[in-house]
């Protein structure tokens, strides 16, 4: 059911998967944990649980499988140990149901994530976007494994195509509005999805054309923008 290999975890390892619908629309994204031999934990977005649920349950048919809920409290560590994420740039790990003092701010949080071009639920992933676009196939992603829904349309653009379009890090003056127009030579070519603003200024996600060069400026609203490297 899942983009990943997941089959291939032993025992306390972890990888990035897809939940997908058929024409290769994001469920629903994921962390898969393997705590045992026949024990998986998905973690994904609280708002995504049951929907997570209900269609692994709805594909079960007459596997002997148990699929149930579990809320955990989940705190991001630099430098640590936990699960693996490369969400926030530096070494990062995500630690469930830990006591820990918060040192880092949501908004310093946020600030990481965009800088290292990461997509987030509800920002540059829902159900406008391929997971190509996202950069998503690439870490969630397996192309050597079993059939799942949405493999069929992900295989054949990975090998015989190219997104149209692809997200990336900009550089501006001010924090732009999520769904801000990007343009490039008097024409619409993108959309802004996520932005933050830090000691260093303000940067921001944005899907943009792939044949817009890596070195344009980009007019957003009333400010020129350009492309982290």
């Amino acid at each position: 059911m899942l983009s990943n290999d997941v089959a291939v975890l032993t025992p306390g390892g972890s990888c990035e998967a897809l939940l997908l619908t058929p024409k290769a629309r994001v469920i629903a994204p994921l962390v898969v944990l393997r705590r045992g031999h026949e024990d998986f934990l998905l973690l994904t977005e609280p708002e995504l649980g049951e929907r997570v649920r209900s269609e692994l349950l709805r594909s079960r048919f007459g596997a002997k499988a148990e699929i149930e809920p579990e809320e955990h409290t989940s705190h991001v560590v630099f430098g640590g140990e936990g699960i693996p994420t490369d969400d926030y740039g530096p070494p990062a790990a995500e630690v469930l149901d830990a006591k820990l003092t918060v040192t880092v701010s949501a908004d310093e949080l946020e600030l990481l994530r965009v800088r290292a071009g990461t997509p987030a639920w509800g920002r540059e992933i829902d159900d406008r976007v391929l997971p190509a676009e996202a950069g998503l196939t690439e870490r969630a992603v397996s192309f050597t494994k079993g059939c799942y829904p949405g493999q069929e349309p992900i295989a054949r653009l990975h090998y015989r195509g190219h997104a149209n379009r692809k997200l990336r890090v900009l550089a501006l003056a001010e924090v732009p509005e999520p769904e801000t127009e990007v343009v490039y030579e008097g024409k619409s070519v993108g959309r802004i999805t996520s932005a933050a603003a830090g000691p260093d200024g303000v940067v921001a996600l944005a899907y943009v054309r792939r044949e817009v060069p890596d070195d344009a400026e980009l007019a957003v609203g009333r400010q020129i923008a350009t492309t982290l490297h």
